[in-house]
């Protein structure tokens, strides 16, 4: 815009020299009236008036605009000038001068402006604090990701504790950074991924399988003196299925059985299957063949029939009557075994070909998984959201009732411990509870049992995958994990807060390992049962199975 300073000739002189000069002194420290009065005007050059302008091309029906609310357009100078180029974040501090210069020089009794520069200046001011206001913002931003990188978790952890405070009322710490696990769930579902990792493990059961039936077949096969065509068919009618050992001892909850139920003679058998290396495998007979009987329960005393058989089914058996099992197992006097897997297939066709009458004893044990499971889902209400606090707590607390080493305990302080952590059972639930788990009438009932029972337990696809991770982390076969290792193990890295930016790797690691060192009895390791109850209580407010796989195997690698 080209510009007329009243009184002057707009020449490259006249506009260089006296800007020059103020500069200098203005950066002394020297106000423009005291520079006045110490330099009075050139004879020359006459003094310059700021409070006045024209615009040369007469755009405005205006001789001159006050300085004040004036927005005056330069073109960039190729040199140094007083007054220096703003962006809209240094605006306040260039303002400041502006108006200390208004002060000195703006003469007094000026004109009103037009309505047309009172639109254009409506315009600027508007565009002006939107910029600023946008800078503000983004400085804003920045500061608070250095202060974030500096003391992140602090800032996290607060900001996690308000989001969840406003959601839901009566969560400790830890049940907070217990839930920060679910975010797990929240990681899109990756199809490709699983179907690799499904196809191996498909490969890897179906080789065990035949391993395991081979050993059977060859071991069976020496020991009948009969014709073998005759054995090999009867030994080809009966199902295969896989089980574990409802244990806290990791090193025996880990084991890998698998057993065959033979339809001819309504025999069992049961083998572990051990695996060394990658190529490496072994076949040991745990559970010799033979008839046996339920142990406890309802159907205490009767021989095990196909309808026993199907995932999530328990069998149990009296552990000195196997010499050969091991010692760690023989420790209790009733080894309990769960089935996890089954042929399907097999059982179907067996139960087509058989016939098996429902007695009462079947409408007694229906009519007991009614009540258990009005139980389960009462509690489980209030449960919500605290299930790993509250289940890591109670493994911790009836392991301190029990000063035996049992695992059995008595009615009193089943109540007490009811009572203890805040868990509502009516007189007429815990009786009944107690009449289905204390059959024998000996006045105690294993407090594992009793748990469960009244809590129920996830199912055995989602306890697949808890034991695998466990079983990566133990791979001494010890039972026991070092919270070291499991530091080294765990990867936060694909956790959604970690993605986003909410939360660093080593947050949301402190986190887990906090909430896990508390459901421990040791400070320096962790145990198969801990572990458990940990995984326990967060499946409780997991759905979906998928999710729950994802929280187990992300941040495990599994």
């Amino acid at each position: 815009m080209d510009l007329e300073v009243k009184g002057i000739a707009a020449s490259p002189t006249s506009q260089t020299q006296p800007f020059t000069g103020r500069n200098k002194l203005l950066q002394q420290g020297q106000t423009s009236r005291s520079w006045a009065i110490q330099n009075p005007s050139l004879p020359v050059v006459p003094r310059l008036d700021l409070g006045s302008l024209v615009d040369s091309d007469e755009e405005d029906d205006f001789s001159y605009i006050p300085l004040s609310t004036a927005h005056i357009h330069f073109n960039p100078p190729n040199s140094s000038s007083a007054l220096s180029w703003v962006t809209p974040c240094q605006i306040s501090h260039t303002q400041h001068h502006l108006n200390e210069l208004e002060q000195d020089i703006i003469p007094e009794n000026l004109p009103a402006p037009t309505s047309k520069y009172k639109l254009k200046y409506q315009q600027y001011k508007t565009e002006m604090k939107e910029g600023y206001k946008q800078c503000s913002q983004t400085n804003a931003e920045k500061t608070k990701s250095k202060i974030t990188q500096q003391c992140p978790r602090n800032k996290v952890d607060d900001k996690c504790i308000k989001v969840e405070e406003a959601i839901v009322d009566g969560l400790t710490t830890l049940d907070r950074k217990a839930l920060l696990q679910q975010g797990y769930a929240d990681i899109p579902y990756n199809a490709q991924r699983s179907m690799r990792k499904s196809d191996a493990e498909i490969v890897a059961a179906e080789r065990k399988k035949q391993t395991v039936a081979e050993q059977v077949m060859v071991d069976h096969l020496s020991r009948i003196r009969t014709h073998s065509t005759l054995t090999e068919n009867m030994l080809s009618h009966k199902v295969q299925f896989d089980g574990r050992i409802i244990s806290r001892n990791g090193r025996d909850a880990c084991r890998e059985l698998v057993g065959f139920f033979f339809a001819h003679d309504q025999s069992l058998t049961i083998y572990e299957y051990r695996q060394f290396g990658k190529n490496r495998t072994n076949v040991l007979p745990f559970i010799q063949k033979n008839i046996y009987s339920h142990q406890c329960g309802r159907r205490k005393g009767k021989h095990y029939q196909l309808g026993d058989f199907y995932v999530g089914a328990n069998l149990t058996f009296l552990s000195y009557d196997h010499p050969r099992l091991p010692e760690s197992v023989k420790e209790n006097t009733l080894l309990i075994l769960r089935i996890t897997n089954i042929d399907q297939m097999a059982l179907d066709s067996l139960k087509t070909d058989s016939v098996e009458h429902e007695d009462d004893t079947s409408s007694q044990e229906t009519n007991d998984r009614r009540v258990l499971k009005a139980i389960q889902d009462a509690l489980k209400e209030q449960l919500h959201k605290r299930g790993v606090r509250i289940l890591t707590g109670l493994g911790k607390y009836l392991q301190q009732l029990d000063k035996e080493g049992t695992g059995l305990l008595d009615k009193a302080d089943l109540k007490q411990t009811l009572q203890v952590f805040h868990l509502k059972l009516s007189e007429n639930d815990f009786e009944s509870v107690w009449q289905s788990l204390n059959g024998n009438g000996s006045g105690k009932v294993d407090y594992g049992e009793f748990k469960r029972a009244i809590i129920g337990e996830m199912n055995e696809y989602r306890k697949s995958f808890v034991r695998k991770a466990f079983m990566k982390l133990d791979f001494n076969k010890t039972g026991c994990v070092p919270i070291i290792d499991i530091r080294k193990c765990y990867c936060a890295k694909k956790h959604p807060q970690v993605i986003s930016g909410l939360s660093t790797e080593e947050e949301i690691k402190l986190s887990f390992l906090e909430t896990l060192k508390d459901a421990c009895s040791k400070l320096d390791e962790v145990s198969y049962g801990e572990f458990e109850d940990y995984y326990e209580g967060l499946s409780i407010g997991i759905v979906n199975d998928e999710d729950f796989v994802n929280i187990v195997r992300t941040p495990w690698g599994i």
